[in-house]
């Protein structure tokens, strides 16, 4: 028996929501799989400084060199100024409305890093150098500032993530799936100098830099806003096992590099991640 028009429209209405859906399924899949899945990411912050600044300045030949050995963003941006709201940019998706570098009083309750890699069963940490005690949640100790600690603003991210840099690993399997590492303000290049922080990333970090290379891992170098230039071009490389080195020109912001880390470990998108592009053209 033939179906009426109304019927077949119907059919046909039903046939195309399904394909449509289906697409997005695989599209959606297709995402996730174009970034692979490490076994840990580590993502180091320093402060503000231009990309020009920093990537072959005779003042920091170990960053020079990292670009040279990975992936190497000539066309990446912060998001604002000054620092606070970049960090919590990177770490939620979102400023959360924060417009200066005063200490947060209140925890957002809003989607974030941390929240959605320990709700998806994986670990995350951040470690922050010269922080007095784990889980401390004091706006500046020493050369220590909770504006540049992100995790510690959100409710859903307990204590126990919120670590002294004292306490990163030196056997590196026992890292979390995503840490955050942020140096002081004497050695992120706020106070300090940019050679003072060039070596400091060397000394305390090249370890795991070489060893991700060969053990499924990743590490992230990222900086939280330029020197108050109208650009706000800052250095982004990204180097370890699978990545393709060379210069990338692709436009990317925080956000690019909060929604590459969420699709890596199939995580739901936090803020304006959620519109950004995945970087998928840097894994070989």
């Amino acid at each position: 028996m033939s179906l009426s028009p109304a019927k077949r429209a119907a059919s046909g209405a039903l046939v195309l929501i399904a394909a449509t859906a289906l697409t997005t399924a695989t599209a959606s899949a297709a995402t996730h799989a174009a970034v692979p899945r490490p076994d840990h990411i580590v993502v180091l912050i320093d402060e503000n400084h231009a990309q020009g600044e920093i990537v072959g300045s005779p003042d920091a030949p170990y960053i020079t060199g990292l670009s040279q050995q990975g992936a190497n963003f000539t066309n990446s941006h912060a998001i604002t100024h000054p620092s606070q709201p970049n960090y919590l940019a990177l770490f939620s998706g979102s400023a959360q409305g924060v417009t200066n570098d005063t200490c947060p009083k209140t925890a957002f309750t809003t989607a974030d890093l941390g929240g959605e890699t320990l709700a998806a069963n994986l670990t995350f940490a951040g470690y922050s150098e010269s922080m007095p005690s784990d889980g401390y949640t004091g706006c500046t100790s020493g050369p220590y500032a909770r504006k540049h600690n992100p995790w510690v603003d959100f409710a859903d991210v307990p204590a126990t993530s919120n670590l002294t840099f004292d306490s990163f690993p030196t056997d590196y399997t026992k890292l979390p799936a995503v840490s955050f590492v942020v140096p002081n303000l004497d050695n992120d290049m706020h106070d300090g100098t940019v050679a003072q922080g060039d070596s400091w990333l060397k000394q305390n970090l090249d370890g795991y830099v070489q060893w991700a290379k060969t053990h499924n891992s990743v590490f992230v170098l990222t900086f939280d806003e330029d020197d108050n230039g109208p650009d706000n071009q800052i250095p982004t490389i990204i180097t370890g096992a699978g990545v393709t080195t060379g210069n990338y020109s692709e436009n990317i912001s925080h956000y690019n590099v909060l929604r590459t880390i969420e699709d890596a470990y199939g995580l739901s998108h936090a803020g304006q991640s959620a519109s950004a592009t995945p970087i998928t053209d840097i894994w070989g």
